[in-house]
């Protein structure tokens, strides 16, 4: 969705936006994107002040990449690639971990894989930022009672090799708050590269 400078993702896909210049006209054009009583992310930039636009709060997060001398081991899980049937189960498995960023058809961002349990989707992860050469890897979770048994880390080798694959350098965003998620990360062998900030914004 478009106007002027602003755009965002549709509201099932994801939560995030963009504007192509940090002025008040561009804020102003985002803020007639936004419906009321919905939340929109901005990543960080020195923003003007703009009456259209609500600013809730700021979340500061690691940008990680896996360099290039890391080499994925052989796959050891059996992983389920996830499709749009699975989209209800994927939110709600996502919603235990960070609710509000994984949508009904986030999927359609990139490949998914999950493992499940008498049919219950315990651990799932996939790609949502697609830059050339750089796909992100995102929605990495697993359910609470599933945890410590190398899920998540199995469902990151399936991506990471698939870029490899492609001759693509896989990078995620964590909140610099997860604490646990960063020392898995770390253990797969990623590297913080930068800190950002992201504004959570409503429409006034």
């Amino acid at each position: 969705m478009t106007v002027g400078e602003a755009r965002r993702y549709p509201a099932d896909v994801a939560p995030f936006a963009a504007i192509g210049s940090p002025t008040r006209a561009a804020l102003q054009q985002l803020a007639s994107l936004i419906v009321h009583g919905e939340h929109l992310w901005l990543f960080d930039d020195d923003f003007p002040l703009a009456p259209e636009i609500d600013w809730l709060q700021t979340l500061q997060c690691l940008q990680m990449v896996l360099p290039s001398d890391i080499n994925p081991p052989d796959p050891s899980i059996e992983l389920t690639p996830l499709r749009a049937v699975d989209g209800p189960d994927m939110v709600a498995l996502t919603t235990l971990a960070f609710p509000g960023f994984f949508r009904n058809r986030t999927y359609r961002m990139g490949s998914y894989f999950g493992i499940r349990h008498h049919g219950e989707l315990i651990a799932m992860g996939g790609e949502r930022i697609m830059l050339d050469g750089y796909p992100e890897v995102s929605g990495v979770c697993t359910h609470p009672d599933h945890r410590g048994k190398g899920y998540a880390a199995a469902i990151i080798w399936q991506l990471v090799r698939d870029h490899r694959r492609n001759g693509e350098t896989s990078w995620l965003h964590v909140a610099a708050s997860n604490r646990r998620a960063i020392d898995l990360y770390e253990n797969l062998g990623f590297k913080t590269f930068q800190t950002v900030t992201l504004h959570k914004i409503s429409r006034s």
